[in-house]
């Protein structure tokens, strides 16, 4: 059986279990570690993203301590052309770091939920309270196929429905 097979099945049965449809964060990250480059593995649909393979996000603590973020990625139709969008991160509430706010152009911001974070800042899910979207991020192209069951079932445990989910080529070498 392919890969993406098993995890279509995967995300198929973690789809009828019935979630608590409540977000938990990690209770701290530090940002220090969480800067550089992020390859994304998955993600629920998302616009911006919609003709693109190879998606990165660069994140970097700017001088007035706000995060610079860097989304890239490659058009499938012609991998040669980038297409790319900066924004920046800020925590609204210091008390709940891992609830950031994101925006990339003003006024509109959007929520940044950091709900998995591995303790040596390899991977990260990442969500947002209306269950609409999704990412998993690391720092390789590739996830272990134990991490990624695991995302998939805390995702589907606190209330999403990854029937949609895609799978990103990392392909662009």
């Amino acid at each position: 059986m392919k890969k993406p097979t098993i995890i279509f099945i995967i995300i198929m049965f973690f789809n009828n279990i019935h979630g608590q449809k409540y977000i938990t964060v990690v209770p701290e990250v530090d940002f220090q570690m969480y800067t550089g480059t992020w390859y994304e593995i998955a993600r629920l649909p998302f616009y911006f993203e919609s003709k693109l393979k190879c998606i990165t996000a660069t994140y970097s603590i700017r001088e007035d301590g706000l995060i610079s973020v860097l989304n890239k990625g490659h058009l499938i139709e012609d991998p040669t052309k980038i297409k790319s969008s900066k924004g920046k991160a800020f925590i609204p509430d210091k008390s709940v770091p891992a609830k950031l706010k994101v925006q990339f152009f003003w006024p509109f911001k959007g929520d940044y939920w950091i709900m998995e974070l591995d303790k040596d800042y390899r991977y990260v899910l990442i969500g947002e309270p209306s269950f609409k979207y999704l990412w998993i991020l690391a720092r390789e192209k590739k996830l272990d196929q134990a991490i990624m069951e695991m995302l998939l079932k805390r995702a589907t445990d606190a209330g999403y429905n990854l029937t949609d989910l895609i799978l990103t080529e990392q392909n662009c070498d």
